[in-house]
Formats: C-alpha cells, structure tokens, sequence
C-alpha cells in the first residue's frame, strides 16, 4: 500500500508541475508551449521517466490537463498530445539502461519522434501545411528541450543523487 501511494504522489506531483510550468511559459512568452512551432520547456520533465515510472501517467495526465484548460487547444490534441507523451515516456523507460556518453541518448530521443509523428498530424489537420513540415517544427522544438535541457536536469538529478532520493 505504502509503494502505491508513493507512486500517486510522484505522479502527482510530476503532473501537476508539468501543467504550472507549461502555463507559466505560456503567460511569459505567449504561444511558445503551443502551436506549430514550439518548445514546451516542461517537456524536460519526461526525463523522469528514466528515473521512476510514476513519470509515465505523471506526464501524460500532465500533458492532458493543460490541453483542456488552455483555450487555444482543440480535443483532437487532448487525445493525441496526450497520446504522444504517453508513448514517449514508456519507451524512455524502457531504454533507460542504454547510455550514449554517460546519457540516455536513445531515450532522450523518444519525445521528439512521437511528438512529431503524432502531434506533427494533428497539426496537419487542424491547420493543413502537410504533415512533413508540422513534424519538422515540432521536433525541432523537441530536440532543444530534449538534447539542451533534458540532459541539464538529467545530470542534475544524477549529480546530486536525487534520483536516490526521490525515487529510491
């Protein structure tokens, strides 16, 4: 019982810092989390998913929130962006244990193939621009927050042994 609730709270807690910190981009810089091009920085959070699967529903519920409450997102994107994190942060837990250089490279990548597969779609539906383009954008957003701040937190959790800490 004690292990369930733990895992509700960090999925909680993952969740909902998603949603602050997504909003919070959004009233600092207007449409940056949103839109064709864009760079969730929140989305450095899926590197959780390699340090505890609580991330998992953590991030997809996360993800699912701030698209209800964020005005401009339409219920396609509830579904798919939703959708999108779900699948990327299972398979960054999957291959958490295979490090490129001390990080984990083939995960850190998961985000921003199923973003832009996904979401690069939807995108394609509800504005048109053909898919290629829309992928492109969103996983060019992707890759900045997965390849400069994923590995910042990344290692920062590392370094200071939060993941013991936290997640141990």
């Amino acid at each position: 019982m004690r292990n369930r609730n733990r895992f509700l709270t960090h999925a909680a807690i993952i969740g909902a810092l998603y949603v602050v910190l997504t909003h919070m981009q959004n009233i600092l810089i207007p449409n940056s989390a949103s839109f064709a091009i864009q760079c969730r920085l929140s989305e450095a959070l899926c590197v959780l998913a390699f340090f505890t699967p609580a991330a998992i529903p953590g991030l997809t519920v996360g993800c699912l929130v701030f698209n209800i409450t964020f005005a401009a997102a339409l219920p396609l994107d509830w579904i798919v962006g939703s959708l999108a994190t779900l699948t990327a942060t299972a398979a960054m837990w999957g291959l958490r244990r295979i490090l490129v250089a001390g990080y984990p490279l083939p995960g850190m990548l998961m985000p921003v193939l199923t973003n832009a597969a996904l979401v690069g779609w939807e995108l394609s539906v509800y504005i048109g621009g053909g898919f290629w383009l829309n992928a492109l954008y969103v996983a060019i957003g992707e890759l900045i927050v997965m390849l400069v701040f994923g590995p910042i937190l990344y290692r920062v959790i590392r370094k200071r042994k939060l993941d013991q800490l936290l997640f141990g």
